[in-house]
């Protein structure tokens, strides 16, 4: 998608006019001036610390050969005429893309890259005029200036998980008219039809599907799919006078329908579509800053909340599709099995890091019957969090373990990094077993929670294929609530 506009913006060697704006952008972007840049140097070269994936010596003789030899001859007739045919694909992938997102596009590189490419081919365009307003989508002015979003929003996402979080805090009845609203949101947001002629385009199947955001920009997700499923399903157990009626039953099974459509050939789950091809494309990743970002891998935090969404499902509905589901469970359960390190932990790819992944995959395994007792993986992941848990009680992982794949202590513990490995820690049992870690690691929350009932904004807990870094704003305050509320239920549980 990011490539697309910029293969565009190359193949057309457009140039635009040399403004006062465009000579102080080069005097601000480039570490010499502009005349003197060797730009076939330039080419391969990158600064160290954004080189995350160097390129292969595969790639550099293809990327070599295309510039040397096939590039000139694109210029000359006939092989001009096949570049003007894949520019013209190109353009027609760009405004199905801009159309069927609502001009916000996947995220705001590609948003932007798009809107150049509209503007290129005519600045006067009703394609181009719809890109402008929406720019704002990604914009907006904090206490210490304009920031912008590295993606239209998590409100769905964000939504789901936050009403599960309420779920286990059993305080629906006193905090109804905020679930409500949360249930309304969710039932609006869901994705209800397909984008026209997708599979010409390579996109999957978007009906009944939810994408990160609020639905805009059309974009299905898969495991916000998975989680606002799981949401639903909870919400719908509670009376209709408290949390409004629950979704219908068609639609629920459109997301189901949807959800196994992403599924993977061996039960796994991806994030945006299904695994298409395999590992050893990978030698032609372009970007010298990302790493594995060609097949849209399977992932331990997404196939756990497939099998928790399918479990939860099928307590509802057991006789839909209930052949594939219950196939789908057992596979999607042995991967996160086989996914865990020898010392317990898994790798997270969503978040940082450890524990993040910790509390995905435990809360998969116990939602799949696994227990402490029958679990040899259960065991070891309790083992690893226990050994990882701070003398203050807390938890507290340092981002630099997503780059190096190996748990980095921070030193201090992070609501955030405490709440995750305490819920791996609850799903698992240890509130029956010994209680101790639990209550020092409820104390640290209880220590660390303002005087106004939030919790503080730390360092920042999401990431993105090892190198990108973000804030999901309210993971500050849910997952603390989450964990808070599960340990008090277990214990007034245990108490009765």
């Amino acid at each position: 998608m990011v490539y697309m506009p910029m293969a565009y913006i190359y193949g057309k060697k457009f140039v635009g006019p040399i403004t006062p704006t465009i000579l102080a952008l080069r005097d601000e972007l480039y570490n010499k001036p502009y005349s003197e840049i060797n730009w076939n140097m330039a080419r391969s070269s990158c600064a160290k610390e954004d080189l995350v994936y160097p390129p292969s010596r595969m790639q550099n003789i293809v990327l070599a050969c295309l510039h040397k030899f096939v590039e000139p001859m694109l210029s000359w007739w006939p092989f001009n005429k096949l570049r003007k045919s894949a520019l013209s694909s190109l353009m027609d992938h760009i405004h199905y893309e801009d159309e069927n997102s609502n001009y916000v596009g996947l995220c705001p590189i590609n948003k932007v890259l798009n809107m150049i490419c509209c503007w290129i081919e005519d600045p006067n365009s009703y394609a181009f005029k719809r890109h402008l307003p929406r720019i704002h989508d990604f914009l907006w002015i904090s206490e210490d200036g304009m920031k912008a979003k590295v993606y239209v929003g998590c409100q769905s996402w964000e939504t789901s998980l936050i009403a599960q979080a309420f779920c286990s805090t059993k305080l629906a009845k006193e905090f109804a008219p905020v679930l409500r609203k949360a249930h309304g949101f969710l039932k609006a947001a869901q994705v209800t039809q397909n984008f026209p002629t997708y599979n010409s385009y390579y996109r999957e199947r978007s009906k009944g599907a939810w994408t990160l955001s609020n639905g805009e920009n059309g974009w299905p997700i898969a495991d916000t799919t998975a989680e606002a499923i799981k949401a639903l399903l909870l919400l719908s157990k509670y009376s209709p006078s408290l949390v409004g009626d629950p979704i219908e039953e068609q639609r629920l099974y459109d997301a189901v329908d949807c959800l196994l459509s992403y599924v993977n050939k061996d039960g796994t789950l991806s994030s945006a579509e299904c695994k298409r091809t395999t590992p050893w494309v990978e030698i032609l990743n372009p970007s010298e800053s990302f790493r594995n970002i060609i097949v849209d891998y399977p992932y331990v935090e997404c196939t756990s909340s497939l099998v928790q969404a399918l479990i939860l499902f099928r307590n509802s509905y057991p006789e839909y599709r209930c052949e594939e589901i219950e196939e789908c469970i057992k596979k999607g359960t042995l991967f996160i099995e086989k996914q865990q390190r020898t010392d317990g932990s898994w790798y997270g790819t969503w978040g940082v890091c450890f524990t993040y992944a910790s509390f995905f995959a435990t809360k998969g395994l116990v939602a799949a019957g696994r227990t402490y007792e029958n679990s040899v993986t259960i065991r070891k992941a309790c083992s690893f969090l226990l050994a990882k848990q701070l003398s203050s009680g807390g938890w507290g992982e340092n981002y630099l373990g997503c780059e190096t794949e190996d748990y980095v202590d921070s030193g201090s513990p992070h609501v955030v990094n405490s709440a995750w490995a305490m819920l791996a820690l609850l799903y698992a049992g240890q509130v029956e077993r010994d209680p101790t870690p639990m209550y020092h690691a409820a104390k640290e929350l209880i220590n660390l929670q303002t005087e106004t009932g939030e919790f503080p904004q730390q360092e920042t807990v999401g990431n993105f294929n090892s190198s990108l870094y973000f804030n999901y704003s309210n993971y500050r305050n849910l997952f603390p609530i989450w964990a808070l509320g599960e340990f008090h239920r277990r214990l007034v549980g245990n108490k009765n």
